[in-house]
């Protein structure tokens, strides 16, 4: 497809809602922020945070900074947005780890807890990773984790249970997959592309990692912030069609040098 300008794609972004005033209500960031400063494991992505976060407006100035969230602390309902300008630049970010990763050949996992809506744009970016020599890693078969199985389709690691694909947030399914491979004896992957808890687990188990993150998950953008994840790119991680992502994976893997 067409590959769009920066000022073409941020208008798109707004268009489609992946960014500008996003689906996203103000009063789920917040809850999401205080559920992750009262150290609930399950919004901290697979990052250890410890008790340094412990402050839920230390957590909107980072989600303010890093994501374009409105910083105003009495802003308590209603819209909440994301700023394209900073997704754009997260997409940059990216496509310079991407680049490193074709230049060197590396071994390269995708992973998604959002298959509904990132399946395609993961997959596509497995696709020119390939053809640019690195080795996309093949999970192992038979892997378990809460309570339904890791499988992979399309390049892409996803969660499966009763024969559906799920949304999770969980790190478990990242666990079950760097587990097997030292099981097996198989090298861990260079780079980790992926979102929710797969990112974040692979960052905290020392994998160089990126990943894409909504406004009401602050936690990949905490560990950005802290050094422990390379790149966190704000967007709304499931808009109405999947089909809008096409134009920023098109940005992506062209600033990647894939395309």
């Amino acid at each position: 497809m067409p590959i769009p300008s920066r000022a073409a794609l941020v208008e798109h972004l707004v268009r489609t809602r992946i960014a500008g005033d996003v689906a996203t209500p103000r009063d789920n960031n917040l809850a999401h922020y205080r559920k992750l400063a009262n150290g609930d494991r399950h919004y901290w992505l697979g990052l250890e945070l410890g008790d340094r976060w412990a402050d839920e407006q230390d957590v909107l100035a980072v989600m303010a900074e890093r994501c374009g969230v409105n910083d105003d602390p009495a802003h308590r309902t209603g819209q909440d947005t994301i700023d394209p300008e900073l997704t754009v630049d997260a997409l940059d970010r990216m496509a310079a780890r991407l680049r490193k990763a074709a230049a060197g050949r590396e071994r390269v996992l995708f992973a998604t807890g959002h298959p509904g809506a990132l399946l395609d744009v993961h997959s596509r970016t497995a696709a020119a990773l390939r053809a640019a020599g690195c080795d996309i890693v093949r999970i192992p078969g038979g892997l378990v984790a809460d309570e339904g199985y890791v499988v992979q389709f399309a390049d892409v690691a996803v969660f499966e249970r009763g024969a559906t694909l799920w949304h999770t947030h969980s790190p478990e399914p990242m666990n079950a997959i760097l587990d097997g491979l030292r099981a097996l004896d198989q090298p861990l992957p260079d780079l980790v592309v992926a979102d929710h808890g797969w990112a974040g687990r692979a960052a905290q188990r020392g994998i160089d990692a990126v990943g894409y993150a909504d406004c009401n998950d602050p936690a990949l953008f905490i560990g950005e912030a802290e050094g422990t994840l390379q790149v966190a790119v704000p967007l709304d991680d499931h808009v109405l069609d999947p089909r809008y992502y096409e134009p920023l994976t098109a940005y992506l893997l062209n600033g990647a040098g894939l395309l």
